[in-house]
């Protein structure tokens, strides 16, 4: 338990280094999923810093808390790219450095429709002891990560993931699924998953005076999401599945909160895990860089 404290802490520090050199005025995204994506994208120019944090206890394993670090950037209108890096701890073993992930979104059509595609496609380098389950794909199960760290982490995984995301907005409400495909680059054959997330603001109108409190600060969902087998061995068989409330609490100019336990729906699913994360979203910090990069010396920036 002190390691898993320990890991904490430099997370928490990196973070407010973050905050500290590029602190700017605070906005969040929409949507709460910490799963599930939508068509929602960054806005062009704007950084969003988040960390999200996983706690489980597996059935015959030691608790474990996972960390990723995750930086957002609107790129252009259509285009946003993400980068994270990953670590975990597990009391008892040791806190490691698991790997990191590139992400990009590009959505095709710019206008709002009755069905929004994005298309997902993400590089990933990290070792067996990854516990971060940003995604379930495959036939992933909680006894996948009982191998104990120092054993773990000797074996690399790159792999390649590629997703079909389809949103919809209707009458407050979102509605949103993604098509999940994997593929391991040592040769192993394709996974895949799904994610389906729905989720709607507690309340539509906003009050004319500033409020932290509101209803309209806050959405409320949930999202389910699971593995659905290979191309060699498609289906439900031998696979983990989990539904997961979620609330976001969005502080008005300032950072946005999001809870989400999730519970798993048969005997290979983790009993319960639980999830939050915390963001920022910098204004046009690419603007903002810029302006750094290009002044001369002695010029006020």
């Amino acid at each position: 338990m002190r390691s898993i404290y320990r890991y904490r802490h430099r997370i928490r520090l990196l973070a407010a280094a973050a905050l500290f050199l590029f602190g700017s005025t605070l906005e969040a995204s929409e949507d709460p999923y910490l799963v599930t994506y939508s068509h929602q994208m960054e806005e062009p120019g704007n950084l969003e810093i988040g960390l999200n944090e996983v706690a489980g206890a597996p059935k015959g394993g030691n608790s474990f808390l996972s960390s990723l670090l995750e930086l957002e950037y609107g790129a252009t209108a259509w285009w946003t790219a993400e980068f994270y890096a990953e670590g975990q701890s597990t009391a008892g073993q040791s806190a490691i450095f698991t790997g990191y992930r590139i992400e990009n979104r590009v959505r095709p059509l710019m206008r709002e429709h009755w069905i929004n595609p994005v298309l997902y496609f993400e590089f990933e380098t990290t070792n067996a002891a990854d516990k971060a389950l940003k995604e379930i794909v495959g036939h992933d199960t909680y006894a996948d990560q009982l191998v104990p760290n120092a054993v773990a982490r000797r074996e690399q995984d790159r792999e390649a993931e590629l997703k079909l995301i389809l949103s919809t907005n209707a009458k407050g409400w979102n509605f949103s699924e993604n098509f999940i495909a994997e593929k391991n680059l040592a040769g192993d054959p394709w996974e895949f998953g799904y994610a389906f997330g729905m989720n709607r603001p507690l309340a539509l109108a906003a009050r004319p005076a500033p409020c932290s409190f509101c209803r309209e600060n806050f959405r409320a969902g949930f999202e389910m999401f699971g593995g659905v087998g290979t191309l060699r061995e498609f289906g439900l068989h031998d696979t983990s599945h989990y539904i997961a409330p979620c609330l976001q609490w969005q502080v008005p100019g300032g950072p946005t909160f999001v809870v989400s336990p999730a519970f798993g729906l048969n005997r290979n699913s983790y009993g319960a895990l639980m999830r939050f994360t915390v963001s920022y979203e910098f204004s046009q910090f690419g603007r903002r860089a810029q302006r750094l990069a290009s002044a001369g010396p002695g010029e006020s920036r």
